[in-house]
């Protein structure tokens, strides 16, 4: 039987990994990677750094893999996606099979928590259900995004009574929704709170949240979304990518 395990690194920082995660790391052969694009490669550096500041314990390998294209232009949005999940699914189980011997190893570093929007768990489910390979697998929690937003704004991600609606910029742009007052909003590569922000509303915007590159800028949102729009440009085209998450509400009301 051959063991995974999918790391959640949490969200930039290498002082978020919690014990459990270093622990685990500690505990794999070989780490296998999905890279994106040229444009990533500061994540794909990153998580090799951390292999090589805290995977101390054993001799380890990294195995990178290209991530197939996903192509958004065919068909709707849920089979394209479901789609791509297969064929990462299939790319990944044939590199489980050649790259890791029986009663080894492996393990998938993730950005945040492997829960929040990441298809990691997706992928194992399809390859148990191809049935073409014995593989026993963990997940181990990391710190996400959202934790790292609001802890660099100093607020709480929920105020009194408050609900907790984590939504992507995909579902925000077909409208704020009526009987929230606050959303966290993650996938967001258009802005999409520009089509739904009312006068009175306030967004914490931040971006390459926990690195050494994270920006912070927060206050109404009618007043504040040049800056943000400014700053997310240029970022942009400093890096290659940009990785961006924001809450936007509007003031409390009385229940």
């Amino acid at each position: 039987m051959k063991e995974f395990l999918l790391i959640g690194i949490g969200a930039g920082d290498p002082d978020y990994l919690t014990l459990q995660a270093i622990k685990a790391i500690n505990r794999v052969d070989v780490f296998f990677v999905l890279d994106k694009r040229a444009e990533t490669a500061a994540l794909t550096r990153f998580r090799r750094q951390i292999c090589e500041e805290f995977a101390t314990d054993r001799p380890w390998r990294f195995v990178t893999l290209q991530d197939p294209v996903r192509d958004q232009s065919q068909g709707k949005y849920t089979s394209v996606v479901e789609a791509w999940h297969h064929a990462r699914a299939i790319l990944l189980e044939q590199a489980i099979e050649n790259e890791l011997e029986q009663g080894q190893c492996g393990a998938l570093l993730l950005w945040g928590d492997p829960a929040l929007y990441d298809s990691a768990m997706r992928l194992m489910e399809i390859i148990q259900t191809r049935g073409n390979l014995a593989l026993n697998y963990r997940v181990i929690p990391g710190i996400t995004s959202v934790q790292a937003l609001v802890a660099g704004h100093r607020i709480p991600l929920n105020r009194i009574g408050e609900s907790v609606h984590i939504t992507t910029g995909r579902q925000l742009a077909q409208g704020f929704p009526e009987d929230l007052d606050a959303v966290l909003v993650m996938l967001d590569g258009e802005l999409s709170y520009r089509k739904v922000m009312e006068e009175d509303m306030e967004i914490f915007w931040g971006a390459y949240l926990g690195t050494r590159d994270e920006i912070l800028i927060a206050g109404p949102v009618n007043s504040v979304t040049p800056r943000i729009e400014q700053a997310r440009q240029a970022a942009r085209e400093e890096k290659g990518w940009i990785m961006d998450t924001y809450l936007l509400r509007r003031p409390r009301r009385s229940r």
